[in-house]
Parts: structure tokens; C-alpha cells; sequence
């Protein structure tokens, strides 16, 4: 016990744990701890719940509330508290408030259900959320309640309001910041350079801290903000460019040759000409290729832009230099619809391709292993058996992800890592990242675009209904299926878990083919399903076994069947514009004409002017871009999967300026040696921020 006393005495005082500080026992830094705060260094990080400030000269009756979203504080007795479960089973409370002038209902949802544990009628309490109309009193959300005798309603200034665990109060957690402020007083250094700080004009790094805790007046407050967003996201960039920097110094990349015979023989059998779109991709996927640094290039091409072409050149290239290639692919079915393309195109021009899943057999697997071992396999196509530790390449010099978001940065690293140098690293993504966003998921990248169509096929047109047209929209389904055509439809998302979509896939499955599509073969795939059995289902509906397959989005994946031409999606509603548009993009792969139709059981205007968003719009960039503004940047895109923080106070939609800018600083920052070891000393201490560290460690 005296040792682990000794190890924290030794410690900065940011790495010390909250108990050290006056009145945290080990119940209360349990607390804590739930608010994912350890050290003190994570106590000055948790900064007061954006807007919400207790500023005692503005406290409103219930009656001059205004009911325009905004937030406002307020002060009254409780009249009633009532806690309830939703329609979907999700617990909620809520607390009515009354002083004398009218009532305000505030409902409280997730972890702040147990505030009211605390509360009972007739509590005096301090109120401060975002006003709006309710049914018969005024509606309060994101509120914080505290009570009068716990605050100081007569003090001057400005007191924050934090999002508190179990019996944690606002006092309490005020108390210890107070502490922890009087430490950093003594003993905080600048994690940001001198240079930096002249150029944009912050506040030091101390009086930042201190002005968001407790701001002086509301315009110090912004202040603080604007340093610790343009800080946050400044330290993202810095990482994820230290990132780039490693990879490329851990070895020399491979410079390889111009193009030859063997690439342009690839090149005319691929079928069709290169759009302009592919061209331009595929020019500067070569100049990173013929360059001694190895290559880290996002490829992002809008659904059907012909992505895949443009890596078999890169696989070509790779091969005609001596070298070996590798396609990782989310699922087998992509996998196997890789391969088949390979073989089609690589295998009768002599680079010889296999393909490494987890379904092969010991004796074909023993063989493609020895392939790649010993080179004879020039370009191979897997899923996660490629970075198994019994895969050896003889000399890997490209390698390629497909639908990188699948698997997140570890995976991509370790795929690298098959290579005794460093090969060059091609992703290629299909899902529509909005500029702002690349540059943070993927800022240890160049990026490609690819737009556009390949020659011959035709836009897909998209319809929207609403349920009163169901029957004749699956009266439209029966007509393509007797000219000969398939149709996909996809099961209402129900946000949980896997089995729960999986649930509304069957019983979808089992409505339809008891009514609408009684007689018709169709087949069921969801993410519950064991891979033999995705595949099995797969397998039926490429040979048109079966003609309407019901799924969930398992399907928003690759899935290139050319004879399917209709797109049913249930509860459209549901989705995401993004996601919708993945979906879309299983359809149009032939020359036919192609349909997506959109489902609704709303009949809300907001509902459906979005719905109609999708049948104007075919750039999946564009959508993607709208979607983020609808429904924000952690819906779209699942930026945890990559290994990079959550964001503590700034917005990707919001700070778009801030982000761009904070990348070019951070370039010029990490350009130079003397200031890139500034930086990575910062987010070790003054940063105090274990976010930062993980991303300059991994």
C-alpha cells in the first residue's frame, strides 16, 4: 500500500487520481469514474455541458420562457415526478415545475433518469435546458436540476453545469475543479507552440481552463472555447500526420517501373475505356507507385465508379515489377466476387491470383499459403484469413482494403505489416465521406476521388411512397420478376442490435412470402446468419435460384448482382441518406433500367422532403454531406472504428474552418523536427489527455 502511495506521490499532478483531492473518498471516485474520470488531468478535461452555465442575472420565469430551442434558465418547485418506459421500452422521466407563473415539463432520458433518485415534490430547484412547445406545459430537454439550497442564486458570476454519475452533485464536482485549478496554477506548461499562440491570439493554456470552468463574463467563455476546439482538433491532425511520418520511416517503399507490356495487355481486357474519373485516379495511384515513398492513398468512388478496375492495374503493376499484391475484403462474398474478376482479367495474361477465406478447405488453403509463400501467387483476395499470422508473402508490395471502414486502422496496419518493407497501401471506399470528415478519419491519407458512372450503364431512377401504395409497389416487384429480372428488399432498421434487424428481416420475410410474393422463390440473409449460410443464400441468388432477396443492410456491401433491377427499401424512414444511397447502388449493374424505391409509413412533411432529397440526387457526395448536417458526423460514419477519440467540444459540421485550419497548422508544425518534438512532449504533459497519446502511440 505505501509503495502504490509512493508510485502517485511521484506522479504529475494531472496523472494523480481524483481521490487525492480533498472530500473524494473511494465511493465518490467511483462516481467519477463513471463519468470516465480518473486522474485530474480527466477532471480538467470535463468541461461544463456545452450552453449550460448557471448566469444569475438571467434567470426567467416559467412564463417568459421563450420556445425557440434555446438554452434558458429558470427557477421553480416541483410539482410532480413521473418515470416512465417508451413505445420502445427505453426508460425516461419526467419532472414538472411549477412557480407560480406557469408550468414547464422536463424530461430527462439515459443516465439522467437518475437524477431524479434525488429530487422529491415541493424541491426548490435551479433549471437550465432547451425551451420548447409541449402538450400542456412548456417542454424542457438537456436539462440540468439542481437544487437552490445546493447553488447560490444571490452570488455574482457565471457557475458551471456538468453531466454528473450516481449521487455526484454539482457542488461536488465543482468543489474539485476549483482544486484542481489551484494546482494548475502552479504548475501547467503550454502544450501549444509560441508561434501558435502569437499568430491566433488564446488565452494560455491555465486561463483557458480557467475561463471554461468559470467564466468571468459568457465572452471570456468563447474565448476558452475557441482555443480548446481549434486545440483538440489541432492535436488529431498533429497524431494522425506523426502516424503517416512512422509509416513512411520505418523502411523504404518500393520504387517500381514504368508501366509495360503486361500492365497495357490488363489495361485492353479490361473490357471498356477508363472514364476520366479513372484515369485521373489511376494516374496518381501510378505517380505514388514509380515514387520510393510508400504510397497511402484513400480511393473514394461513388458507388458502381468502378473501383475495382483501377485496383486490378494496381495489382498488374505490382506483378509486372516482380512483386505480389493483396485485395482484404469485409465478407466472403465480396472476396469471392473479387476473385472472379481477377481470374476473368489477371489469370489468362499469366499473374497468377488466388483467393484465402476462412471457408477453404485444409488442403486448398495449404496450397494458396505455399503459393504466396514462395511468389508463384502474384495476386490474392481475402478477407480477415489474410492477416492471420500463418500468411507469409515472399514480397508484398501492395496492399489493397475494400471498404476500409470495416475494419478500422489496427487491421490495416497489420496487413501492412506482412511486408519486410513498406508496401504501398491503396483503400478504397465506396461510402461517401464529406471532405471535413476525411480529413479526420482518414488524415493520415491522400485522397482520390472517382465520380461518375462506367460506360453503359443507366441512372437509377428512385421513387417514394408512402405504405397506402405497398401493394402496387410490390405489383411493380412481380412485373420486373416475370420479365426475368430480381429484386432486392431491405428489412426497416431497427436500431439495437443484430439480432433485432434480424427479427424485422423475418418477419418481413415471413409477411411477404404469405402474401405479396406467395409462390415466388425467395431467399433471406441477415447478420445472424453463420457465414456458410450468408453464402448458401448468396450463392442462390446470383445464379437466380431465387428472385427477391430480403435482407438487412448486410447488403449495403459490394454485392454485384447485374440481373437485379429493383430496390425495395422498408422504413425508409429509418436511414440514413448515406446508407440509403449504399443500398441503392446493389441495382443499375447491368444495362436494363434500374429501380430504388423508398418505403415510408410517415406521413411527416420533414420526413418526406428528406425521402425526396434521395429521388433528386444521385452524387452520394452530396448526400453524404447532407446527411451529416441532419443528422450529425458520428451517426454518419463510425469515426470510433478507427481508432481516433470521441470529441470533447468540437463538431466536425460545426468548426469546418477550424478543421482546416487546424490541419494546415499542424503540417507546418510536425514539418520540422525541433516543433515536432514540442508537440509529442505536449501530449504527453501539458496535454494531460490520454486521447492524444493513443493516437501518437498507435
Amino acid at each position: 500500500m505505501k509503495k502504490i502511495e509512493a508510485q502517485t506521490q511521484s506522479l504529475p499532478w494531472w496523472k494523480k487520481p481524483v481521490s487525492s483531492l480533498k472530500g473524494i473518498g473511494p465511493k465518490k471516485a467511483v462516481e467519477f469514474e463513471g463519468l470516465g474520470i480518473v486522474t485530474i488531468g480527466d477532471l480538467l478535461n470535463h468541461f461544463p455541458r456545452q450552453g449550460c452555465y448557471l448566469d444569475y442575472s438571467h434567470v426567467k420565469t416559467i412564463r417568459e420562457l421563450t420556445l425557440d430551442g434555446s438554452m434558458q434558465l429558470f427557477r421553480g418547485q416541483i410539482a410532480r415526478i413521473i418515470k416512465r418506459r417508451s413505445a420502445r421500452n427505453m426508460r425516461y422521466a419526467s419532472v414538472v415545475v411549477s412557480d407560480g407563473t406557469a408550468f414547464a415539463e422536463i424530461f430527462l432520458f439515459g443516465a439522467q433518469v437518475y437524477t431524479v433518485r434525488y429530487l422529491e415534490n415541493g424541491d426548490d430547484v435551479l433549471v437550465i435546458g432547451k425551451v420548447g412547445p409541449g402538450r400542456t406545459a412548456k417542454a424542457v430537454t438537456q436539462a440540468v436540476i439542481s437544487k437552490v439550497k445546493d447553488e447560490s442564486p444571490k452570488a455574482p458570476g457565471i457557475l458551471p453545469t456538468y453531466a454528473l454519475s450516481g449521487s455526484l452533485t454539482q457542488k461536488n464536482v465543482r468543489s474539485a475543479v476549483r482544486q484542481a485549478l489551484l494546482l494548475a496554477k502552479d504548475d501547467l506548461p503550454e502544450c501549444l507552440p509560441d508561434w501558435i499562440m502569437r499568430k491566433k491570439g488564446f488565452l494560455s493554456r491555465y486561463e483557458a481552463l480557467e475561463a471554461i470552468h468559470f467564466p468571468p463574463s459568457l465572452e471570456k467563455m468563447e474565448e476558452a472555447r475557441r482555443r480548446f476546439i481549434f486545440e483538440e482538433l489541432f492535436f488529431i491532425q498533429c497524431g494522425l500526420l506523426h502516424h503517416r511520418a512512422k509509416i513512411k520511416k520505418r523502411s523504404l517503399g518500393i520504387k517500381m517501373g514504368h508501366c509495360g507490356p503486361l500492365w497495357q495487355s490488363v489495361l485492353d481486357h479490361l473490357g471498356f475505356t477508363l472514364t476520366e474519373s479513372q484515369k485521373k485516379a489511376w494516374q496518381e495511384i501510378n505517380d505514388d507507385m514509380e515514387s520510393p515513398e510508400p504510397m497511402n492513398r484513400l480511393l473514394q468512388g461513388d458507388v458502381g465508379s468502378g473501383k475495382t478496375a483501377v485496383a486490378m492495374l494496381a495489382l498488374a503493376k505490382a506483378a509486372e515489377n516482380g512483386y505480389q499484391g493483396c485485395l482484404m475484403a469485409p465478407t466472403e462474398i465480396l472476396a469471392e466476387q473479387h476473385y472472379q474478376e481477377m481470374q476473368k482479367v489477371l489469370e489468362p495474361l499469366g499473374i497468377h491470383t488466388a483467393l484465402l477465406t476462412g471457408s477453404l478447405s485444409q488442403t486448398a488453403r495449404r496450397e494458396v499459403l505455399e503459393g504466396l509463400a514462395d511468389g508463384t501467387i502474384k495476386a490474392v483476395v481475402g478477407t480477415y484469413a489474410l492477416i492471420q499470422d500463418a500468411v507469409v508473402f515472399h514480397s508484398l508490395a501492395l496492399a489493397i482494403t475494400d471498404e476500409q471502414h470495416r475494419f478500422g486502422v489496427e487491421q490495416r496496419s497489420r496487413l501492412s505489416g506482412k511486408s519486410s518493407y513498406a508496401p504501398h497501401v491503396l483503400v478504397m471506399t465506396a461510402t461517401p465521406i464529406p471532405r471535413t470528415l476525411a480529413l479526420t478519419v482518414y488524415g493520415d491519407l491522400d485522397v482520390s476521388l472517382m465520380k461518375g458512372l462506367p460506360p453503359g450503364r443507366k441512372p437509377i431512377k428512385t421513387l417514394c411512397y408512402t405504405d397506402e401504395k405497398r401493394a402496387e409497389v410490390y405489383a411493380g416487384l412481380i412485373h420486373q420478376v416475370k420479365e426475368g429480372h430480381q429484386a432486392y428488399i431491405v428489412a426497416p432498421l431497427i436500431e439495437g442490435s443484430d439480432m433485432v434487424d434480424a427479427k424485422s428481416a423475418t418477419d418481413l420475410y415471413e409477411e411477404l412470402t404469405q402474401t405479396f410474393l406467395k409462390g415466388i422463390p425467395c431467399g433471406l440473409l441477415h447478420g445472424r446468419l453463420k457465414a456458410e449460410e450468408k453464402d448458401a443464400v448468396m450463392a442462390d441468388f446470383v445464379s437466380g435460384k431465387t428472385k427477391v432477396l430480403i435482407a438487412t443492410t448486410v447488403i449495403e456491401v459490394g454485392v454485384n448482382v447485374p440481373n437485379a433491377t429493383l430496390m425495395i427499401i422498408e422504413g425508409a424512414d429509418r436511414f440514413g441518406l448515406a446508407q440509403m444511397h449504399q443500398l441503392r447502388g446493389r441495382v443499375g449493374r447491368g444495362s436494363s433500367q434500374s429501380y430504388c424505391v423508398l418505403l415510408t409509413g410517415s406521413n411527416q412533411l420533414q420526413t418526406l422532403e428528406r425521402l425526396q432529397i434521395m429521388r433528386s440526387c444521385s452524387d452520394g457526395f452530396l448526400l453524404a454531406e447532407k446527411d451529416m448536417e441532419l443528422r450529425g458526423a458520428g451517426q454518419l460514419f463510425g469515426v470510433r472504428q478507427h481508432g481516433l477519440p470521441d470529441l470533447y467540444i468540437a463538431d466536425i459540421l460545426r468548426d469546418t474552418d477550424t478543421l482546416v485550419e487546424a490541419r494546415e497548422y499542424a503540417k507546418r508544425s510536425m514539418a520540422d523536427p525541433q516543433g515536432a518534438r514540442f508537440i509529442e512532449e505536449g501530449v504527453a504533459a501539458a496535454q494531460f489527455d490520454g486521447r492524444f497519446e493513443q493516437i501518437f502511440n498507435s
